[in-house]
């Protein structure tokens, strides 16, 4: 008998050939586990085989736009570097694309927000190249250059696709465009392609592969309709066993999927803490907390469940087992970075590295500090992505072993204020420009009398006197390199066995609301923002998934939970 899930994946692959033949754009809507990368290499095989040799005449390409340079490279290395095939990141094709217009770069700047002020303070852009390269940006009058920031290259792309002759170099460059992940990516530049492309005559090609309730980030244009466009479900999986894809399924009937092992045993069971009989958190100084257990007593709940379900042959190793936090009444102290954690009013301002302290501190400084003190000097430089110039001479070499030296020593032992100022003096790596203005205020905010501290310079000063081993702390949980995870670090990952810690303490989140309402929602963009991340959490595993709720629920969301899983497979629980 032919496996159920191959299948229904040849199914969609016909879909997509099809289109592609008849040069008809299209959406891959792929559900968890259903192998979408594994259909996009197919299809960016198929049209390299077909077409390659006419592309290569006429000096074009297939381009592929994926969400990180980890995905590209992956995508490079399964079609064997194709050299039809462009694959990059969004920034990187965008700019690509928009870098030879600089005098309509130069119109354009000055109506992009802040860019205004930064000419009126760094000079006119006139007679100046428009470059980007580290994404920080900047006007400064004693660069010969204007810098781009990150989303001024996505911003200025959809002003360029208005003009005729930038689409036409466009489709002639790219007679096809595949882009990954397309529920992340920005909503303006989908939107753009949208309607200057799809759908009309001399074209690119565009295919979009993702799934809408899989989208995670803000900014992403999440769910896409279009009449123009073909949409191609993708009703396989090929990652958990059939006892976790039937609660898939109960969740998502409108894209139901195959199992590939059909009858494989396994577990999904929901766990609530309904029971507990003391006073659980009220939400004062922030209504996100509302209903959670006190974050001691989450803690006690969460390491009871820990030893039951090992007592059921669950193997909680970091290889074997991940538990997702959706919930951050625990996080913090477990992990070593409370005394951080209390500096910020959102969690999302650290965790997802809003903060722009936090972001260099764990994007450069962090992954500097560890290669260098693996001696991977390679790997160091590479950390510093261009920020820092090279060693000239044996001198410079000396400078640099003195004060990473001290930089191990603060980072050991001293505050992040300590980090912050011996960075300030040498400057490597450089601090960047909106980090750099933070501590100069700080430096000088005079007070006056009976004058109350703005809120961004009092948390500067409070980041600065945490100790810089809880920022190491806070870089190991978000880099994945624990046993607990968060959704952004496991979107597109798997685990043999998935413990989901679902309650308060996100602003943006209410596991308990989005239960209630899931048939008739209230607020849509509320309620896909919760579905979309319970979704996520729950079609990791391949044999084992448990949720514990540690908020209060309702009647109405347990009996949620009773049709997804099955009455059998909800239980009350206590330590």
């Amino acid at each position: 008998m032919p496996n159920p899930a191959i299948v229904a994946a040849e199914e969609s692959l016909n879909a997509i050939f099809e289109c592609i033949d008849q040069r008809q754009s299209f959406l891959l809507e792929a559900g968890a586990g259903s192998g979408k990368t594994y259909s996009l290499v197919k299809a960016l095989r198929y049209v390299t085989g077909n077409q390659g040799r006419e592309f290569a005449r006429r000096n074009a390409k297939v381009a592929c736009i994926t969400f990180t340079n980890v995905a590209s490279d992956e995508i490079k290395s399964r079609i064997d570097g194709h050299p039809s095939v462009v694959t990059s990141t969004i920034h990187a094709f965008c700019w690509s694309l928009i870098k030879d217009f600089q005098p309509n770069l130069r119109a354009e700047l000055p109506n992009l927000p802040k860019w205004k002020e930064r000419l009126d303070e760094g000079g006119d852009v006139a007679g100046r190249p428009i470059e980007y390269d580290l994404g920080y940006p900047s006007a400064a009058p004693e660069d010969s250059m204007v810098s781009l920031g990150h989303n001024d290259v996505l911003a200025l792309i959809v002003k360029l696709m208005r003009l005729p002759k930038f689409r036409r170099i466009f489709a002639a460059r790219y007679p096809v465009l595949f882009i990954d992940e397309y529920q992340d990516t920005d909503k303006e530049f989908v939107e753009s392609l949208l309607e200057h492309f799809v759908g009309k005559a001399d074209s690119p090609l565009i295919g979009f592969f993702g799934d809408h309730w899989q989208k995670i980030y803000a900014e992403g244009t999440g769910g896409i309709k279009n009449t123009d466009l073909i949409t191609v479900p993708q009703k396989s999986n090929f990652r958990s066993v059939e006892t976790v894809v039937n609660v898939l399924n109960r969740m998502r009937p409108g894209l139901p999927q195959s199992c590939s092992e059909p009858g494989s045993a396994g577990i999904a069971v929901a766990f609530h803490t309904n029971g507990w009989k003391g006073v659980r958190r009220d939400g004062k100084g922030g209504g996100h907390w509302t209903n959670d257990l006190p974050s001691d007593v989450a803690h006690e709940h969460l390491e009871a469940l820990r030893l039951r379900l090992e007592g059921e042959g669950w193997d909680f190793s970091a290889e074997k087992t991940k538990i997702l936090m959706l919930t951050h009444s625990v996080l913090a102290t477990e992990q070593g970075y409370d005394q951080l954690a209390k500096v910020y009013s959102r969690n999302e301002s650290f965790l997802k590295k809003e903060d722009a302290h936090v972001k260099f501190l764990l994007d450069t400084v962090e992954p500097v500090c560890s290669a260098y003190d693996k001696k991977k000097f390679g790997e160091m430089f590479a950390a510093l992505d261009a920020r820092t110039p090279n060693i000239r001479s044996f001198t410079e070499k000396a400078a640099w072993v003195k004060d990473m030296a001290t930089l191990l020593n603060f980072r050991e032992n001293g505050t992040v204020g300590d980090v912050m100022d011996h960075l300030m003096t040498t400057r490597r790596p450089r601090i960047p420009d909106a980090v750099e203005r933070r501590e100069r205020d700080l430096q000088k905010w005079d007070a006056e009398p009976g004058e109350e501290e703005p809120k961004l310079i009092g948390r500067v000063r409070s980041l600065r006197s945490v100790p810089y081993k809880q920022v190491s702390a806070l870089a190991r949980f978000v880099d994945d390199s624990t046993p607990f995870s968060t959704k952004h670090g496991v979107k597109g990952a798997e685990f043999e066995n998935v413990l989901v810690v679902a309650g308060r303490g996100w602003s943006q989140y209410n596991f308990n609301e989005l239960l209630e309402t899931f048939d008739v929602p209230a607020d849509e963009a509320k309620f896909q923002r919760n579905r979309n991340l319970f979704y996520v959490a729950c079609s990791r595993p391949k044999k084992r998934l448990a949720v514990l709720f540690t908020q209060h629920l309702s009647e109405a969301s347990l009996g949620r939970l009773g049709k997804w899983f099955g009455e059998e497979n909800v239980h009350a629980f206590a330590p």
